[in-house]
């Protein structure tokens, strides 16, 4: 099975952990019609569950304690990566049937974003429900967080054979 994905690699900076985990970035990959429904009941099909929707959110934050997963059913943004205040990180544009996996401890935000922007966040079920962190703390305080969370049983668009397995059990295999 062929796979097209883009992968993100963000080392840590000053104010944010990342990830040696990439981001994984999946363009125009829901089913139609996008809608909240359809994209719900398309990325909680492999073990991953919804726990809210939202929309712009511009407080740049990441969660330590487990890895996320949009699903954007409407408009556009365009997101800063890997970065809180300072140092690094990139700018991904994601719009209407894209899905972005974020590793435990990725920087997130959204710069710009449609008035209309709305996408569904999901976590792995047996991840504890997420803590945010601002950047107010060390980095290195979370390196043990963040390697205690666990591998996803799934990917969340093409399940157990998907891209997010291979890509992250390599990175985590080639760090031991």
């Amino acid at each position: 099975m062929s796979f097209s994905v883009e992968c993100y690699l963000l080392g840590p900076t000053s104010d944010a952990p990342n990830s040696r985990l990439p981001v994984i970035h999946y363009r125009d990959v829901l089913p139609q019609p996008q809608t909240e429904e359809t994209t719900t009941q398309f990325l909680t099909r492999t073990g991953w569950e919804k726990r809210g929707t939202w929309g712009h959110i511009g407080e740049p934050h990441f969660h330590p304690n487990t890895h996320e997963c949009y699903g954007i059913f409407q408009g556009h943004s365009t997101l800063l990566l890997g970065k809180i205040n300072d140092g690094g990180g990139i700018q991904v544009d994601v719009s209407t049937g894209d899905v972005i996996v974020l590793p435990a401890g990725t920087a997130h935000s959204s710069l710009r974003s449609s008035d209309d922007y709305h996408y569904i966040g999901v976590y792995p079920k047996e991840c504890p429900k997420w803590t945010n962190e601002m950047g107010k703390r060390p980095p290195a305080s979370f390196v043990q967080t963040i390697g205690a969370v666990a591998m996803p049983r799934a990917d969340p668009v093409y399940g157990k054979q998907g891209p997010l397995m291979s890509l992250w059990n390599a990175k985590l295999k080639a760090k031991l």
